[in-house]
């Protein structure tokens, strides 16, 4: 059975990318923009969607991925997934929109298939944006990819370092506001007497010191995105004020009368517990029903402990930038092993002080056992020969590590390195960033 040629006419000409497909997933027709996008060198037609959009053998669901086909034939309505697609560019997030078209006889014959990449999250390492294939990154993916075409009020919920101001950036990239600015308050930093004037602006000779009219935070992100982030550090004198912008998008600068519209798009983030909050009376229940419109939880690192590899080279990227690092894999096992109570910020701040403790191109495992046991923690799972052997405690759980120790620490990272060794003495030494004279010294002590 053929679709009509109407159809794939209309189809032929909308702007965003669309295939159309049989009920045993064969693609009978691609657009314009589809192939542009997705497929610039080679037809699809004829292939099956599941192979071209991830080289699978059998449909998605039999892949342990979701199937919006199999979803829309069990609900007979149209069905949204966000998938990891390969495309020319790499591996993309992609969400899909699938809509099942019936024939004379109320049987699914064809499926149309809108697709629109998610251009700030990747499947693959990347120097910026957000980066991970666990099933809880996709899962709250899915959840930004949903809302963000919306101008529902947003409110990101996770631990510091997480990654909040990322996701905001996410879901104001992916929403109809993106051309206009994202403007970020950082609601902890402000001051009680100065968060009305920062946030609405004042008049001139409103309080002493105001020289001239200033534009507030929500004026500046006229018709984008304001982001409040730490909502929950808001004084509770100020919370009212902002209830009042979100419940009629008007505010008044400090010392004027006049009533201002506010053309914004509010997503807001904290790593506290606002319900608790909210039942000690420290945080408005109303404020907090207006931000929670649409809460997103973001997945610590601990949870997502599979996408640390993908994490690692991104962020490689980003602290030495001018270095082409690799990462052994036990120094990448060593690194799953962590429990980075501080998350993808402290991972990044582990990674900076690795990439101190290498000189060469290879980050092994001694490197990172080494960034490790320089770092201020007790909660380190650094495996034997690595750990410390010998340490004094100074102050609250600050491990001091013995001469001995770091000593054994060089010597069996030393030892490594000549059993992997195939070159000359000469050669390990330069690559060792040593003199001949002091790596003969070193083997003697190691008995080579």
């Amino acid at each position: 059975m053929k679709p009509l040629p109407e159809l794939t006419d209309f189809l032929e000409g909308l702007s965003e990318p669309h295939i159309l497909f049989d009920a045993q997933y064969r693609i009978v027709m691609a657009n314009a923009a589809y192939r542009r996008a997705f497929s610039p060198q080679r037809s699809v037609i004829g292939r099956t969607c599941y192979e071209v959009s991830h080289h699978f053998q059998v449909p998605c669901d039999q892949a342990g991925e979701s199937c919006p086909l199999a979803q829309a034939r069990a609900s007979g309505q149209r069905e949204r997934v966000l998938h990891l697609h390969h495309t020319p560019k790499g591996e993309e997030y992609v969400n899909i929109e699938l809509t099942p078209l019936r024939d004379a006889s109320g049987e699914h014959a064809f499926f149309v298939e809108k697709m629109a990449s998610l251009k700030v999250a990747h499947g693959l390492s990347v120097a910026q944006g957000l980066i991970g294939r666990s099933a809880v990154f996709q899962h709250m993916l899915a959840l930004v990819a949903r809302v963000a075409p919306s101008l529902a009020t947003v409110l990101l919920l996770g631990e510091s370092g997480t990654g909040k101001e990322l996701v905001a950036q996410a879901v104001h990239d992916a929403s109809p506001r993106a051309t206009k600015p994202l403007v970020v308050v950082d609601c902890s930093s402000l001051p009680e007497t100065l968060f009305e004037s920062e946030l609405f602006g004042h008049e001139r000779g409103a309080f002493t010191g105001a020289n001239t009219c200033k534009a507030g935070l929500v004026e500046a992100a006229s018709g984008g995105t304001l982001f409040l982030d730490e909502v929950g550090d808001i004084p509770l004198p100020m919370q009212v004020k902002l209830l009042r912008l979100l419940e009629s998008g008007t505010y008044r600068r400090v010392g004027s009368t006049e009533l201002r519209h506010a053309d914004i798009r509010v997503v807001s983030a904290t790593h506290r517990d606002l319900d608790r909050m909210v039942a000690e009376g420290r945080f408005r229940e109303d404020l907090y029903h207006r931000l929670s419109t649409f809460p997103i939880a973001l997945p610590p690192l601990r949870e997502r402990r599979e996408d640390i590899a993908l994490l690692t080279q991104a962020l490689l990227a980003r602290v030495a930038p001018q270095r082409s690092l690799s990462v052994a894999p036990k120094a990448l096992a060593l690194l799953a092993e962590q429990p980075f109570p501080g998350n993808v910020r402290e991972l990044r701040n582990l990674l900076e002080r690795t990439t101190l403790m290498c000189d060469g191109d290879r980050i092994e495992v001694e490197h990172v056992a080494q960034a490790l046991n320089s770092g201020r923690r007790s909660t380190w799972q650094v495996p034997t020969p690595y750990a410390p052997a010998t340490t004094t405690q100074v102050g609250r759980g600050a491990p001091v590590v013995s001469a001995a120790s770091l000593r054994e620490l060089e010597l069996s990272a030393l030892r490594e390195r000549v059993a992997m060794h195939t070159g000359s003495r000469a050669e390990l030494a330069a690559a060792l960033g040593i003199s001949e004279r002091s790596l003969y010294r070193k083997l003697k002590t190691l008995g080579v």
